[in-house]
């Protein structure tokens, strides 16, 4: 099954990225933390509890369009987020800081 993203950053043009293999949920929420800690992403909501799709839109954030250049993480980036969040479309917007599906 086709899983795909749509982000957007801000920059000059969105990214649409697609893959056939997302991450286990397991594997997928790890990940995702262990970026958010590496990137020094600090919680949006102010109780400090963090929400999968706040990693998401957090992670994309501190990592910027640079990272999204690096093939490699931008391809984990996808099969972390639509394996988390147990989606087969999911749409990353950064400036509005919203996820949808």
């Amino acid at each position: 099954m086709r899983h795909e993203l749509y982000l957007r950053l801000g920059g000059s043009e969105d990214l649409a990225m697609h893959t056939s293999t997302p991450m286990g949920p397991d594997e997928a929420r790890a990940w995702l933390d262990a970026e958010f800690n590496r990137l020094g992403c600090e919680p949006i909501r102010p109780t400090g509890k963090v929400l999968s799709a706040d990693k998401v839109l957090a992670v994309a954030q501190a990592a910027g369009e640079a990272g999204f250049q690096d093939a490699a993480w931008a391809d984990a980036y996808l099969r972390a987020v639509t394996g988390a969040l147990g989606r087969t479309l999911v749409r990353v917007d950064v400036p509005n800081l919203t996820v949808g599906f």
